[in-house]
């Protein structure tokens, strides 16, 4: 895959490992342990420059103070989640916080934070608790390839207005409930933050190329399989929709310069 503009691996839920095309290495939610699709642990990673953290929930923070400290990367995210952190013993030095509007460049990356709607906190190792805004990032891959990955969001209108202003070519969408992980909360989930059809608007209004449902340990998940529909049945009315493609944990894709997959491999 060397002739191409970065590689991608996904790792289930909202993990991605973003691979340019000089070797940089960037981690999305890296959540490894506890997470029943993953393939790796934090231990298997001996370069990361650049960790981002959309927000503080296990299935997104997730390995995070591990691979800090494995390897020195630099933490992006938000002001509770450095919290969480420096809890950790991660050192102040590799944490940099951001919040909705600021743009960044670190480790060569330029990178806009942007607004989305969900929540974020976490129980501290003394017991208390912290909360904070959760973030949606925007990572500039190189030859006009621009990343969208919010986490975990719901729909709002102002999707149009972030897909005008920054215009993401390919983006990884939450659309499903990932199973295998233990909830015992009241009550169950029927969808996640974006049920597949929003998920489907979502996606046009931020004028993506491509789409990466996300959010499953299973490819076979019938949120998946709904959100194909929804998709299908917006082409068939005649709606400009992007390309979606369904990875399985452990998948590889290689992005060319317009943000579409070029090559795929399969775990």
């Amino acid at each position: 895959m060397r002739d191409s503009v970065c590689n991608v691996r996904y790792h289930g839920v909202a993990a991605y490992e973003i691979v340019a095309a000089d070797g940089r290495r960037i981690l999305l939610d890296p959540f490894f342990a506890g997470n029943p699709a993953s393939l790796v642990k934090a231990e298997d990673f001996q370069r990361v420059d650049l960790i981002l953290v959309t927000h503080a929930a296990r299935d997104h923070l997730g390995d995070t103070p591990a691979i800090a400290k494995l390897t020195g990367a630099t933490v992006l995210c938000g002001n509770e989640v450095q919290a969480y952190l420096r809890a950790m013993d991660v050192p102040a030095s590799q944490i940099r916080p951001t919040a909705w509007g600021m743009r960044l460049e670190i480790a060569g990356f330029e990178i806009q934070t942007l607004e989305c709607r969900h929540c974020s906190g976490a129980t501290m190792p003394d017991g208390s608790f912290v909360s904070g805004i959760p973030l949606a990032f925007i990572i500039e891959l190189g030859a006009g390839v621009r990343w969208y990955h919010p986490g975990d969001t719901s729909l709002f209108s102002d999707m149009r207005l972030q897909g005008e202003l920054y215009q993401p070519t390919i983006g990884s969408l939450g659309i499903a409930n990932p199973s295998g992980i233990a909830d015992t909360r009241p009550g169950r989930k029927l969808t996640t933050d974006l049920s597949p059809r929003e998920g489907v608007l979502a996606a046009q209004w931020l004028g993506l190329k491509t789409v990466l449902p996300c959010h499953y340990t299973d490819p076979d998940d019938p949120l998946v399989h709904q959100f194909q529909r929804c998709l299908a049945d917006a082409k068939a009315a005649g709606e400009s929709v992007p390309e979606s493609v369904v990875l399985a944990p452990g998948d590889w894709i290689s992005l060319d310069a317009s943000g579409c997959i070029r090559r795929r491999e399969k775990a």
